[in-house]
């Protein structure tokens, strides 16, 4: 039943046949009115003049925009209704429990504390997807992501910090899940905790590691991201360089891609795009995660009762959790990030000290910085934000009122660039050196005039051997002419041609990271 009468035409609208609310949503006690009895239709009345009401043919299209735009939020600003609507979806979580029997323990802090991990479970996948989405290993029943994520206690911010799979651990006592064995401490890396002893052991480990208090364990495999990422209509991602995986079938070419749970999927395994191995998967797996926060604040997951309900089914109906977790959490959860933007969140890694740390019958490992590591998770523990805050007068990240910067694949404080002027206006090279080095490019600062002066359209002359930065030097100069020159050398030559108008902003797409190596979703997305 709803709480009041003037939501209960909200509730026949956006409350699902299902099981009624539970017993302790009552509704709120009105007071007596005595019924009127009704009226008998009125002639309407025409304006003197025949003129048309104008007043009142105006009116209604204030009050339906009005209804519009305060309807999601009021279905799920009312507590009672928001229970109503999500309903019967805690009947779908199967339930772990990682905390049964765990003493010391750290001391919880301010703000709520969630473990994510994704597993490799794969059961679940048809055939036909585990092909092309190449799938078909045996899954090694162990993490393949962990993160640790915080939510501030003003529900303001939210901080994500990647643990690196191979991070060297030490698990301590247990009994092995599998083969029922008493196991003493000893060494692996981070991702077997959850094959000798599951979530518990899994919850304990990262516990001993950060003394970060977990409050909710979430665990998602293959197939429940998948589905997640179909319901979500698909994740925006975009890439400076292309990315190619035979393991995964990864195949992306620079630019911006929508894509399905079965590619996202590909998007955030991918180990062998480059050199970084695990540590740039998990860059990719952060931007991702920002991606999915700007699709479901701005894409109006969160305002859409409806939307969000089936976000939430999918999610809740295909992940494990802790039995403290349910709808009520999922509501709290969308209730408090519907202002969230990119720019709430922020991402960091575990700073490493060795990433190939050699252990005895394990092999290489990735072994923490520990007292960078320590301040890290002290910021957690005190709720306090891993960006240190903007200067009095500085514009925080993403708040430009210039045009966004394109990401670019080499950083611009890395490219020398020297300038000249191919035609007769006069002062043309300096503008265009002046531009280069404002949005971080080390240009020579002495610009000079090019051996002719009738160039029309820009050019952009380097050695082949620093393509890279030649194609990044093109981007801020959009319409220009690559022209490769052999034994050029490392400086790129910009001959400035009539056709010049601006230079775009561009920066890295791994942009530097900041206090505690954190960067902010608005820096990781798809510019617009």
């Amino acid at each position: 039943m709803c709480p009041v009468r003037w939501v209960r035409l909200l509730c026949v609208w956006f409350v699902p046949v299902g099981p009624a609310a539970p017993a302790e949503v009552s509704p709120v006690p009105q007071p007596h009115r005595p019924t009127r009895p009704a009226r008998p239709p009125q002639p309407q009345r025409a304006r003197r003049g025949g003129a048309p009401d104008r007043r009142r043919r105006d009116a209604r299209p204030r009050w339906g925009v009005r209804l519009a735009a305060g309807l999601a939020v009021a279905v799920l600003g009312s507590g009672a209704i928001g229970h109503a609507v999500m309903t019967g979806l805690d009947t779908g979580i199967e339930r772990v429990d990682p905390f049964k029997d765990m003493k010391n323990r750290p001391q919880a802090g301010h703000g709520l504390n969630f473990l994510l991990v994704g597993t490799d479970g794969r059961d679940k996948i048809t055939p036909a997807d585990k092909r092309e989405y190449r799938l078909g290993g045996a899954p090694c029943h162990c993490t393949d992501t962990v993160m640790l994520v915080h939510l501030s206690a003003d529900r303001e911010r939210a901080s994500v910090v990647s643990l690196p799979r191979d991070s060297y651990a030490e698990l301590p006592a247990h009994r092995d899940e599998s083969s029922g064995k008493q196991h003493g401490p000893h060494p692996v890396k981070l991702n077997a905790a959850y094959a000798e002893g599951g979530p518990q052991l899994t919850v304990r480990t990262v516990e001993n590691m950060t003394r970060v208090k977990i409050d909710h364990y979430l665990e998602v495999d293959f197939t429940s991201f998948m589905k997640t990422v179909d319901a979500m209509g698909g994740v925006e991602i975009c890439t400076v360089k292309a990315l190619h995986d035979q393991n995964t079938g990864l195949d992306l070419l620079p630019g911006s891609h929508r894509l399905s749970g079965g590619q996202a999927l590909q998007y955030v395994r991918s180990r062998h795009v480059d050199g970084a191995a695990d540590l740039g998967r998990m860059q990719r797996q952060q931007k991702f995660v920002a991606a999915l926060i700007k699709q479901a604040t701005g894409g109006g997951v969160l305002l859409n009762p409806v939307k969000f309900k089936e976000v939430s089914s999918t999610l809740l109906g295909s992940v494990r959790a802790d039995r403290g977790f349910g709808s009520e959490q999922m509501l709290a959860l969308g209730q408090a990030l519907r202002d969230f933007t990119p720019s709430s969140s922020e991402f960091a890694s575990v700073p490493i000290g060795n990433p190939s740390f050699p252990v005895k019958g394990i092999g290489s490992t990735v072994k923490w910085d520990e007292p960078k590591a320590a301040k890290l998770f002290e910021a957690l523990r005190l709720d306090r934000p891993l960006l240190a805050p903007a200067a009095p007068g500085q514009r925080p990240a993403g708040s430009s009122r210039q045009q966004p910067a394109v990401p670019v694949d080499v950083p611009p404080e890395q490219i020398r660039v020297r300038v000249e002027n191919g035609t007769r206006i006069d002062g043309l090279g300096g503008r265009v050196d002046t531009a280069l080095r404002a949005t971080g490019f080390d240009t020579t600062r002495a610009p000079g005039n090019g051996a002719s002066r009738d160039v029309k359209r820009t050019v952009i002359a380097y050695d082949p051997r620093w393509d890279r930065s030649a194609r990044t030097v093109s981007t801020a100069l959009p319409g220009s002419e690559l022209r490769a020159v052999a034994g050029q050398g490392r400086t790129v030559l910009v001959i400035a041609g009539a056709d010049y108008r601006k230079v775009v902003p561009v920066r890295p797409e791994d942009p530097p990271q900041g206090r505690y190596g954190a960067v902010t979703g608005d820096q990781v997305i798809c510019g617009k």
